[in-house]
Parts: C-alpha cells; sequence; structure tokens
C-alpha cells in the first residue's frame, strides 16, 4: 500500500512517530507533517504566505505550514505516488463532538477526502501520551480490519469510494479495551472563558479558554463510548447543509420584495 501519514502536533510528536512505526511495514509509507505545532488549524490554508519544504529524514517531510497544508501539497505534487490511503495522528487528546470542527488532525484527513483519497483521523482521549504505544496497534488493527473488509481494494479497475473516519482512542491498556463502537459525533458546552495577562510592557494579552465539558454524551455519542472504555469510530462528511431548513427558510423569505 502507498500511505501518506500527518497531524497537527508537528512532526516530532510522539503520536505521529507512533503511527509511522505502526504502518511502516505495509508497503511505501510516508510522512508529511508541520514543523511546529498546529492544533486546532482545523481545514486552513496558508494563502499569503510562502511554503517551504524540508527533509527530516528518508520518509518524512516537513513543511512550515497548517495540516491542510502539508496533505495539500503532499498530494498536489510533492509526493510522486496517490496515497491509497492517508492517517492523521495520534492526536495528543481527544477530537470529539464539536472538536472536529476546530481539529487540524481531523482538517488534515479531511483534505485527502476532498481530494479522493479513504481518510482517518486518530486521537487519544486524554492529554499525555499514556498508553500510546497501545493506541498505535489499535490503529493498525482498525486499518488492518478495513482492508480485511475489502474497503481500501478496488475492484476491477473501479475507484475507491473515499471515507472518512474520526476515531479516539481511551489510554487504557490493551486489557482493558472494551472493543469499537460505531458512534454519532456528540455536542460540548460552550467553551470557558478567556485567560487574560498582562505582559511585561502592560499590554493586555488573551488567551483562548478551554474547551467546555460534554453537553451530549447520551449513549451512542463518541463522549459516551470512550467513556466506558471503548474506541469510538464515527463516519463524517463534509456536506453542512441544514436540509430541515431549506423549506422554511425559503418560505420565511418569499414574501419579501427585492429591489
Amino acid at each position: 500500500m502507498n500511505i501518506l501519514v500527518s497531524n497537527d502536533d508537528g512532526y516530532q510528536a510522539p503520536g505521529i512517530l507512533a503511527l509511522y512505526d505502526a504502518f511502516k511495514d505495509m508497503g511505501h509509507v510516508m510522512v508529511v507533517a508541520p514543523e511546529q505545532n498546529n492544533s486546532a488549524k482545523s481545514n486552513a490554508l496558508t494563502l499569503n504566505a510562502p511554503l517551504y519544504v524540508s527533509q527530516a529524514n528518508p520518509h518524512t517531510r516537513v513543511i512550515n505550514g497548517t495540516p491542510a497544508d502539508c496533505v495539500h501539497i503532499a498530494l498536489t505534487g510533492l509526493l510522486d505516488f496517490r496515497p491509497d490511503l492517508v492517517i492523521s495522528g495520534i492526536n495528543n487528546g481527544a477530537n470529539m463532538g464539536d472538536d472536529t470542527i476546530y481539529s487540524g488532525t481531523v482538517g488534515a484527513a479531511m483534505e485527502a477526502y476532498l481530494m479522493g483519497i479513504p481518510a482517518i483521523a486518530f486521537s487519544q482521549v486524554k492529554k499525555g501520551w499514556q498508553h500510546l504505544d497501545v493506541a498505535a496497534k489499535r490503529a493498525r488493527e482498525i486499518v488492518d480490519a478495513l482492508i480485511a473488509q475489502g474497503r481500501l481494494h478496488t475492484s476491477a479497475g473501479a475507484q475507491v469510494v473515499p471515507w472518512l473516519l474520526n476515531v479516539n482512542i481511551p489510554n487504557l491498556p490493551h486489557e482493558e479495551h472494551q472493543g469499537f463502537q460505531i458512534c454519532r459525533l456528540g455536542r460540548r458546552h460552550a467553551a470557558e472563558r478567556v485567560i487574560t495577562q498582562d505582559n511585561p510592557r502592560g499590554d493586555t494579552m488573551y488567551w483562548i479558554g478551554g474547551a467546555g465539558s460534554a453537553k451530549d454524551d447520551a449513549q451512542g455519542t463518541d463522549f459516551h463510548a470512550t467513556r466506558d472504555g471503548f474506541i469510538s469510530i464515527t463516519p463524517l462528511q463534509v456536506d453542512l447543509t441544514h436540509y430541515e431548513g431549506l423549506s422554511p427558510w425559503g418560505e420565511a423569505l418569499e414574501g419579501h420584495h427585492w429591489a
């Protein structure tokens, strides 16, 4: 297989090193990742500054940009092959519920999905990399299972229909994992209050507050599954259309006189 690996924590993060080690024997595996931490960059592309590519080692290219930049550049000219799969992570902390909107880990995987390539975003539920070796092993097992089910193979020259999965793995020893659950995204409360500090010159600095707690963590959500020791797997899509609102909004504006 041809596999592209990326992340949002940077090319030296323990998560991406563990992910590469777990997949390096599967075929042609290349890492293209940000030079620095780019958490919460979502799908941002750098359009107002040049991007530079450097080589960290024979299998790793480093870009001074966002996670989406890395995948975009990799797929549109940097690589001399088209990946069969793009994997992103392993993120240092959960990407569940509303996190997926902001996540650079998900953003990297989504960039591949938008370009027609199957992609998976992997995250650990808690920060700190505890039991990272187990998470990497689980990531490999999930991909092996998808291969066994034909999700990464073409039939008689047919093109693979791209898909996008968001996976969150509890920071638990191997024997404490309860399996996996296919879940919908939960929801979080509003973010915590902004943090203010004065710099040495007396100017006020603002720091974005932490993510809110789970608001919708009912059974069937990613929050519920991971809390019970399951790996949550959520199929994602890009279409943000509120289909149920199409008719009501049309009716609301229908009577307006347009100049």
